[in-house]
């Protein structure tokens, strides 16, 4: 429950209190939640009851007392203790986030997030002919092969199989022959240097030719792979933010609970739930990381890593505006969450810049 919706709930009890005559008082337009004060609980915290006790004719934890059991009684608030003069301290039930548990999963297991078992059991041999970006493509096929549990080598037209195997032991059978033919590159790509040649000849399709210009080398947002080792750059500065701030990543809930967590007439959502709007953008590129890795080994497509990799770049960029505290802001349970969400995007990324044999900096 958000500090939007503990609001809207605590009006909804006064509602109930007014039309069924145990408190004759008009009904706010707003109410405030925040963190409990001294000598509060819970996690959130409303003086609502001494607001009202002047009209209501009542001592405030009179009124804190009438609220009470309506508030127990919705969903999401797992008790109410009444404290003080009589404000009312909230314990909200343990719910279910997808993306808190999706951040735990890639904490867990880093580098590893998205390796699976679809190809177990399973040798290939990689066919290619003797060019540069064939040689790129069966390396990356190896790598991200041997992700799914399955073993692979790389064998040239007319000539013996390379002893080229990511997971284990080269294969010494060459089970599944597949052909790798990827359309050739126009011109060497070597003067890019390795991590902007790779990138040239992996992103496009295999069926697209390849751009071997100075555009991969330019840091500016047009340059997909510069957007996605930007991303990982950027995590990590934050993270070496954080340590000087004296915080560090925990899974949790993104939004702030503070004063401006009131609502008004038209319920509209505070600033403080923008990280968390943000956020939502970012659980779909990472739940998906799985599935993108299970089909580039199955098709052995590198190419639909490397597009994915930008994907969470983009999606990740924005919400990085609002991880570290700004100007007087203390660091928060909020910002330990956005922080784990950030380094599990940061994870990601390096892990499929890993399987492409792309260096992911930590300084850009």
């Amino acid at each position: 429950m958000t500090p939007v919706e503990l609001s809207r709930t605590v009006l909804h009890a006064v509602r109930c209190a007014v039309d069924e005559g145990q408190l004759s008082v008009v009904v706010p337009e707003r109410v405030v939640v925040s963190e409990p004060g001294a000598g509060g609980c819970g996690e959130y915290a409303t003086n609502v009851a001494l607001q009202l006790a002047r009209a209501a004719g009542k001592p405030p934890r009179t009124v804190a007392e009438i609220l009470r059991p309506r508030l127990i009684a919705a969903d999401g608030i797992e008790d109410v203790v009444v404290t003080g003069p009589g404000f009312l301290n909230f314990r909200l039930g343990q719910e279910v986030d997808p993306l808190q548990d999706l951040v735990r999963e890639i904490r867990a297991q880093g580098q590893r997030y998205g390796h699976g078992d679809a190809l177990a059991g399973q040798v290939l041999t990689l066919r290619v002919p003797y060019e540069v970006r064939a040689e790129v493509v069966a390396d990356a096929v190896v790598r991200i092969v041997a992700t799914q549990g399955g073993r692979a080598t790389v064998e040239h037209r007319g000539g013996r199989a390379t002893a080229r195997h990511h997971g284990g032991r080269a294969a010494v059978e060459h089970g599944e022959l597949v052909d790798l033919r990827p359309v050739p590159a126009p011109e060497d790509p070597a003067p890019l240097g390795p991590d902007a040649a790779r990138w040239a000849l992996l992103h496009p399709a295999p069926h697209d030719r390849p751009r071997i210009t100075a555009d991969h080398l330019v840091q500016r947002e047009g340059n997909p792979l510069f957007r996605v080792r930007y991303a990982h750059a950027r995590v990590r500065s934050l993270g070496r933010g954080a340590v000087c701030l004296g915080f560090a990543a925990e899974p949790g809930p993104l939004h702030t609970a503070g004063a401006d967590t009131a609502v008004t007439p038209a319920l509209q959502a505070p600033a403080s739930q923008a990280p968390a709007l943000q956020a939502a953008a970012l659980h779909t590129p990472l739940s998906d990381y799985p599935r993108i890795l299970t089909a580039a080994a199955t098709h052995r497509a590198p190419d639909r890593l490397a597009r994915h990799l930008v994907t969470v770049a983009d999606a990740v960029l924005p919400f990085l505006t609002c991880v570290l505290p700004i100007g007087e802001e203390k660091p928060s349970a909020a910002h330990r969450a956005r922080l784990a969400l950030a380094e599990a995007a940061g994870t990601v990324l390096a892990g499929g810049l890993s399987l492409l044999g792309i260096d992911a900096p930590e300084h850009l």
